[in-house]
């Protein structure tokens, strides 16, 4: 039976993380190294300048005081009793698509295993964030099953990694799968500028417009249209049209 690690940056207690570790266990011995609080947004960083506690709360669930990415070299490392054949990651709560994932711990975990050589892949839930109703973790949960098995039964792409996202509606309300590319989010104005009661300045980073550029092939338009989104994402970051025309020009060569 393969190893699975499962991890997220919603924390240890997130329900997303605990649907999703009930599927993953259709797919293997599975197990749980999760951050100990809330660590969203803190995209692929290592905590180097303390030590790291690494918590037992029950038989295969683990938390760490660090970041998403610390959970995932922790577990491989340390933790798990052998090398995972499969890490997930997830089920965020709230969308991971556009530029988005650049800031995503979910998504860096899935990166941080793909470094490691583990098929990863990371799953999010795109809860309306104005919404009161119970999130559909079961729907994104049905999901990871499928994308698990598949990426266990058929290797990804070298250093490929997956990143889904799965609308929040019931499952037989989904419109179908698409293979999607990553879209252009950019927020602006997003920065507010707040003053305590001594009238020092304060900001807050967060609440500005969001300007979304779709397209028919993108994650953004297929979450729109109430599709589950599959992204596959690459560690290299080269941009080798950039690379070719820069060694043409010769200018950084002493040309």
């Amino acid at each position: 039976m393969p190893v699975i690690l499962v991890t997220n940056d919603d924390g240890i207690q997130s329900p997303g993380i605990l649907a999703l570790c009930e599927a993953m266990r259709e797919l293997g011995d599975t197990w749980i190294v999760a951050p100990d609080r809330e660590r969203s947004a803190t995209s692929h960083s290592l905590t180097l300048h303390r030590p790291l506690l690494i918590d037992r709360i029950e038989d295969r669930t683990y938390s760490i005081n660090g970041t998403p990415t610390d959970c995932v070299i922790l577990g491989v490392n340390k933790i798990l009793p052998e090398r995972p054949a499969l890490i997930a990651s997830g089920i965020n709560r709230g969308a991971n698509l556009g530029d988005n994932i650049t800031y995503s711990g979910t998504v860096s975990a899935a990166i941080e295993g793909t470094i490691l050589g583990i098929p990863s892949f990371a799953v999010s839930l795109a809860i309306d964030r104005d919404s009161h109703s119970t999130p559909h973790y079961e729907t994104a949960a049905f999901f990871a099953i499928k994308i698990g098995r598949y990426i266990l039964e058929k290797p990804l792409p070298q250093d490929t990694l997956i990143n889904v996202n799965v609308p929040d509606t019931v499952q037989d309300q989904i419109r179908g799968i698409r293979i999607t590319r990553q879209g252009k989010l950019v927020y602006n104005n997003s920065i507010q500028e707040l003053s305590d009661p001594v009238g020092k300045r304060h900001y807050w980073i967060g609440g500005g417009q969001m300007n979304v550029e779709y397209g028919a092939d993108t994650d953004m338009q297929a979450i729109e249209d109430n599709c589950v989104s599959i992204t596959p994402i690459h560690r290299d970051f080269t941009n080798y049209e950039a690379l070719d025309i820069l060694k043409k020009d010769g200018f950084f060569n002493g040309g």
